[in-house]
């Protein structure tokens, strides 16, 4: 009951988060595929999509080999508001404001001068990537600093999930009816028609509950401070990549999640497409979102007890199976919405406990790496993550362009005009091309990943009788 008020706070912060994150990495193309480029002159449309997805992409690729950097920072950071939270209020509030400009058309350039749209578009997007990063490192980063002691670590990073489970399910529910109610507000439009403003409007609602979910960390949260947590020392650039490299576990990790988080941010991200362009019934998509977030709710709250009684590594690996078999329904489903509400079910429901089975294997990695290297890097090890997140977003905004594009769902297009052809190439780009992904995600886990619960139990015993001997020695010492 003593870490109440600070999982209430760490939860309402994860909500926030994963409501922008859906926002930029899901819905941000969607507008730009149907609203920015919904002109008359289809190669006009494609090519500038073509421009904005690539650019997009090659921007969070550069901004990526940075990630570190910032972990860097992030981790050299002492102030009295802690290590943590100057960074996570000054990146909320940044890429908050970031977001409402980005969802606009720069005051009618798409088309009038496409050119100097790019410019500023791309302008606006590296200070979103930059700020986002800061805040998304940091937060993430706390989890280690909150406890070391493993159940209530989980706890935290359980009700963290829990959270963002919830904020990153709510845009999906929400989206449609805000966008629509927004358009009729701010443009007249009836009918359940969008318009540009309609969507501004969303992205002020989701900016706001960024900044105020961060505001909520930083007051409602307090790092934990032990002797493993002081045995830390500021790390150079070259430092920073050193402790990365030597950390095994966490580079096995990460290349297994990278898999997996591609393969399910383009299934995803292409989850409203089919929707309005397969099913035509885009309004039926909030229900999808219903049932997703209440999933979400129960697979996050059954962690903590399957997680006991299985470990991390049948978690993962199960839950990938159980992916598939969604994938599986899924292309039996066609049209029908009972089917594909199932498929979005099976395939839906483990996700939240993988994302867990790995934030937990990151998170002890930064114990692994102090016992193994000698060094304490909380940030830089978390930063990982995120890192990984950001790098699978952006090839997920180019898969999606190219499939958007390539199966006829832009602009103005309607249900019932795709073809065949088109729906076998959507298929590919949903369907096919993920499963493979999430295959090898699976079979890296299971052969590359060790760092299991009881081995990082032990690691913490190792670290804290060596750390106590040399303070005792040093205390000795000082006497003398």
């Amino acid at each position: 009951m003593k870490h109440v008020k600070q999982y209430t706070s760490y939860a309402l912060g994860a909500f926030g988060h994963d409501a922008f994150y859906a926002t930029l990495s899901t819905y941000l193309m969607i507008f730009i595929t149907s609203q920015i480029f919904d002109t008359s002159n289809k190669a006009f449309n494609s090519h500038m999509i073509y421009m904005v997805s690539t650019m997009m992409m090659v921007i969070r690729i550069i901004e990526i080999a940075f990630d570190p950097m910032i972990g860097g920072a992030v981790d050299n950071t002492d102030t009295r508001w802690g290590q943590f939270k100057p960074w996570l209020m000054t990146g909320a509030t940044i890429s908050s404001i970031m977001l409402i400009i980005i969802f606009t058309d720069f005051g009618g350039l798409t088309t009038s001068n496409p050119t100097l749209y790019l410019v500023l578009f791309g302008l606006t997007y590296v200070v979103l990537d930059i700020f986002y990063s800061f805040k998304d490192i940091s937060f993430w980063s706390m989890l280690p600093a909150l406890s070391t002691e493993e159940d209530v670590r989980a706890k935290f990073g359980t009700i963290g999930r829990l959270g963002s489970t919830i904020g990153a399910q709510a845009v999906p529910i929400a989206i449609v009816p805000l966008v629509v109610w927004f358009s009729s507000i701010f443009s007249g439009a009836k009918n359940g028609t969008e318009t540009h403003a309609g969507w501004v409007g969303f992205a002020v609602v989701i900016a706001a509950v960024s900044f105020l979910g961060a505001l909520a960390t930083t007051l409602g949260t307090k790092e934990s401070k032990t002797l493993i947590r002081e045995d830390t020392e500021k790390t150079s650039v070259i430092g920073i990549f050193k402790a990365l490299g030597k950390n095994d576990q966490l580079m096995w990790l990460a290349v297994s999640y990278f898999f997996f988080a591609l393969g399910y941010v383009v299934t995803n991200s292409l989850l409203l497409y089919y929707f309005t362009y397969v099913m035509g019934a885009a309004k039926q998509f909030t229900y999808a979102g219903w049932l997703m977030a209440i999933l979400g709710v129960i697979s996050v709250s059954l962690f903590p007890t399957i997680v006991a009684k299985v470990h991390r590594k049948a978690i993962y690996v199960g839950g990938i199976v159980m992916m598939i078999i969604g994938y599986a329904v899924f292309l039996f489903a066609g049209t029908n919405s009972v089917a594909v509400m199932i498929a979005i079910a099976i395939f839906f429901f483990p996700y939240p406990m993988i994302f867990l089975a790995a934030l937990m294997t990151i998170t002890d990695a930064v114990e692994y790496g102090q016992w193994k290297n000698g060094t304490r890097n909380e940030s830089v090890t978390l930063a990982v993550r995120p890192l990984i997140d950001k790098l699978a977003g952006a090839f997920a905004n180019g898969i999606v362009a190219l499939a958007a594009v390539h199966s006829g769902m832009v602009g103005a297009a309607k249900a019932g005009g795709v073809s065949a052809h088109q729906l076998m190439v959507f298929k590919s780009f949903m369907f096919y091309a993920p499963v493979i992904l999430i295959v090898i995600a699976a079979l890296i886990y299971f052969f590359k990943v060790s760092l299991t619960e009881d081995r990082h139990k032990k690691i913490v015993a190792e670290l804290e009788k060596k750390l106590r001997a040399k303070k005792d020695e040093e205390e000795k010492t000082a006497e003398n």
